[in-house]
């Protein structure tokens, strides 16, 4: 018979009640701003011209993902969607992912030559929610990169919206006929 004291059982239990606490979902990393981050995360000068041109070199699409320090959305963003291999590689496979501080003070240079700081940036362009995800087309628009966004993704959603969200851009989905709510629900009836 094997006898347990008091400490040893505490420790056990200690140490099965941390483990269970990380068992749902993935830590993300925070940087130095207090913003999570992704090993593809694109580290850039955060110029809309060169970067479009450096995803397109890439063979990749341009997205911009505006985010903020203490986010929960952002935060079950990371830990929960993107921590999923299949999305995490479909992403950094197929998108520049750029990130941006909605209250930052980075500049950040738009297709139309104007250099404002990330937090003037995010309300030229409507972002008002974190995380907001922005679609760039292929080709650099005159304008504003708010306005060119082919697509948005304002908020934090669940692994198969995401999914299916990077895969309708990448698919070239705004393009044609069907929108994406009803891509996602073909997608889904499809995963059943």
């Amino acid at each position: 018979m094997i006898r347990l004291n008091r400490r040893t059982l505490l420790g056990a239990l200690t140490a099965c009640a941390l483990a269970g606490m990380g068992a749902g979902a993935a830590r993300a990393e925070v940087g130095e701003d207090g913003l999570h981050k992704q090993p593809w995360f694109a580290l850039t000068f955060k110029d809309m011209a060169e970067d479009l041109a450096a995803a397109n070199a890439a063979g990749k699409r341009l997205a911009i993902i505006f985010e903020q320090r203490g986010c929960i959305y952002c935060k079950k963003l990371h830990e929960e969607v993107f921590s999923d291999p299949e999305i995490s590689g479909m992403i950094s496979d197929e998108f520049m992912v750029v990130q941006m501080n909605m209250f930052g003070d980075e500049e950040v240079t738009d297709f139309d030559g104007e250099a404002l700081s990330e937090k003037e940036m995010a309300r030229r362009w409507g972002v008002v929610f974190t995380p907001t995800v922005l679609f760039m087309p292929e080709e650099a628009p005159a304008g504003a990169a708010g306005a060119a966004a082919v697509a948005v993704m304002p908020g934090a959603f669940g692994k198969g919206t995401t999914r299916d969200m990077f895969a309708w851009v990448r698919e070239k989905g705004y393009a044609g006929d069907e929108h994406f709510q009803k891509y996602h629900a073909r997608k889904i009836a499809e995963r059943r």
